[in-house]
């Protein structure tokens, strides 16, 4: 790629990549966060099930935000393809490379990582298109091309895209924020602040993310990095509390002894062709990647499939808390593997 300090995005073709790149990396969040989930006892960890099941419920919404933008400019989603799931651990799509992402159980290790992917972006971080070095530097870039083009070539040139694409809703339960059609800079704009601000907060000086909390009615809800801090300091945000003080209120128990212990960054091939876990984690796989045609089919034309891409997420729970329970010795249970399956090698 051509070297360019904070790379621009001045080309609608340039500005669909980028946005494809968006679809990557939202979607980079979900496997972590499943392997976390699902290696979770919710009747002796209620709180960080909670926690985390509306992070992953957010970050299928972000994904079919994402889409949206992109359909929006006359873009084609793809979300049934080997570049969606490369092998762990790698980077987060197209950064700096300072955040390996690994497939671990729930635990300081995983928390620290998912701080580290919802990390908001200093004051004077630029934007930034390619390796950046946060998402929201990534974002501003989007934003900082969409306005450049649309001043450019105007609104009607830059949102082509057939608006009979745009998802109008999701039907998934236990998350905040609600998918936006995209159709003009504004809406656009709207739809970048829904990621942004769930992931990293509102503001700099802020730590809510303009929700209410779906399991606390009477609370607010707090930005993704936020409810990671009050997992890993075991004490919720209250009123008045800023990110220089971090959470003061309430506390969060937290049993980290209370977690499947899943093996790092498991691979199928550790197993034996026909061996058990490898027939469980080749059965996971190929649901996985049933979702992602699902999905691609969702975002391509066709919004009925979203309806059965629900039933095929809980069979993906099932298997994966099948999985994180089944023993693979040492003392460790078999992990989510979440690798891509050709179509032509599905069953």
């Amino acid at each position: 790629m051509e070297n360019r300090d904070a790379h621009v995005i001045d080309t609608l073709d340039d500005l669909r990549r980028h946005l494809q790149w968006a679809i990557e990396l939202e979607h980079s969040t979900i496997p972590p966060y499943m392997c976390a989930l699902y290696s979770l006892d919710p009747g002796q960890n209620a709180e960080a099930a909670q926690v985390i099941s509306t992070v992953l419920t957010e970050e299928m919404l972000h994904l079919a935000l994402a889409a949206n933008l992109l359909n929006a400019v006359g873009g084609t989603p793809k979300l049934d393809t080997p570049e969606l799931l490369p092998p762990y651990p790698h980077p987060l799509p197209y950064s700096d490379g300072s955040v390996e992402i690994h497939l671990v159980p729930f635990g300081p290790e995983a928390l620290d990582l998912f701080l580290r992917i919802e990390q908001p972006a200093s004051a004077d971080a630029p934007p930034q298109a390619d390796r950046y070095g946060t998402i929201g530097q990534f974002y501003a870039a989007i934003d900082a091309g969409l306005r450049t083009l649309c001043d450019q070539l105007g609104e009607e040139a830059v949102f082509c895209g057939d608006p009979r694409r745009q998802i109008g809703q999701m039907h998934l339960s236990g998350g905040g924020g609600e998918v936006i059609p995209v159709h003009d800079l504004k809406s656009a704009q709207v739809a970048l602040a829904e990621i942004i601000e769930q992931g990293e907060g509102a503001a700099r000086t802020d730590v809510w993310d303009g929700d209410v909390d779906v399991f606390h009615p009477e609370r607010d809800e707090v930005a993704h990095f936020y409810r990671f801090q009050e997992l890993r300091f075991g004490h919720r945000f209250q009123a008045g509390d800023t990110p220089q003080s971090g959470p003061t209120g309430e506390a969060i128990v937290v049993d980290f002894d209370a977690v499947q212990p899943m093996r790092r960054d498991p691979r199928s091939a550790d197993h034996p062709e026909g061996s058990p876990i490898r027939v469980a984690q080749q059965e996971f796989d190929q649901t996985y990647c049933l979702l992602l045609y699902l999905l691609e089919q969702a975002f391509n034309g066709d919004p009925s499939q979203l309806k059965d891409s629900v039933g095929v997420m809980y069979q993906l729970r099932a298997q994966a808390q099948k999985l994180v329970k089944m023993p693979d010795g040492d003392g460790m249970t078999a992990g989510l593997t979440f690798e891509y399956v050709p179509p032509e090698r599905r069953t």
